[in-house]
């Protein structure tokens, strides 16, 4: 079942190992079904390098059952399932432990839009969450994850800022399908060194202001965009 999205999301996850997104095994790409009803993930602890279509696990949406697939799934799959359930427009979604956007999350620090590069793709800072409490850490911890992501979304539009970075563990990001949530998270870690670099020469900068910051996320966003081909 859903053989196109499994190569589709085995492509994606050998993509963030081509793009230096990964070490070892840290990192994790699902794509949901275009019904909604399940979505395929990197089976759990799988080397890049051997990964194949076949190794894709499909997971029930409403359950969180594996519905096919020999192996398990990524143990992140309870933070992808919710999402899933809960930001309509992400049909993709990518974890990393990329090092710049890591530092940020492990710092507790968000990420403010120092300059256009990061307005480009995230419309104002990449927020991070609050750190899990006790509790939320000793049970269902990767459900608990995907809980303190969505609070951290109340009153933000996910469709504009594809990202987040969890409190003391890693980044998240989500696009319309598996190969845009790669290309977020590949945004994500670029927009995260230069944002390290301006703290290093300038630690008092300021975020760029608003009319730049609209200026360059509409060329590329929305109904007025222009940048690029039709």
């Amino acid at each position: 079942m859903l053989e196109d999205l499994k190569q589709q999301v085995c492509q994606a996850n050998l993509d963030l190992a081509a793009y230096g997104l990964v070490t070892l095994t840290w990192g994790n790409v699902s794509g949901v079904s275009s019904d909604r009803t399940s979505f395929v993930i990197k089976p759990s602890g799988v080397a890049y390098a051997s990964l194949r279509p076949a190794h894709m696990v499909v997971v029930s949406l409403a359950t969180g059952e594996v519905l096919e697939g020999s192996l398990k799934p990524s143990s992140d799959a309870p933070t992808h399932r919710l999402l899933y359930e809960q930001f309509a427009g992400a049909g993709g979604v990518t974890h990393t432990h990329s090092p710049k956007a890591t530092a940020f999350a492990q710092a507790g620090r968000e990420i403010p839009c120092y300059g256009t590069t990061h307005a480009d793709h995230f419309y104002g800072a990449v927020p991070v969450t609050r750190p899990l409490l006790q509790h939320e850490i000793n049970e269902a911890y990767e459900l608990n994850t995907g809980k303190v992501i969505v609070e951290r979304f109340q009153g933000l539009d996910p469709a504009a800022i594809p990202a987040v970075l969890v409190a003391g563990h890693a980044p998240f990001a989500w696009g319309a399908d598996p190969h845009d949530s790669v290309m977020n998270a590949v945004a994500l870690e670029a927009v995260a060194a230069m944002a390290i670099d301006t703290l290093l020469l300038n630690p008092a900068a300021s975020a760029v202001d608003q009319a730049l910051l609209d200026k360059h996320y509409r060329r590329k966003h929305g109904a007025g965009a222009y940048y690029g081909q039709k």
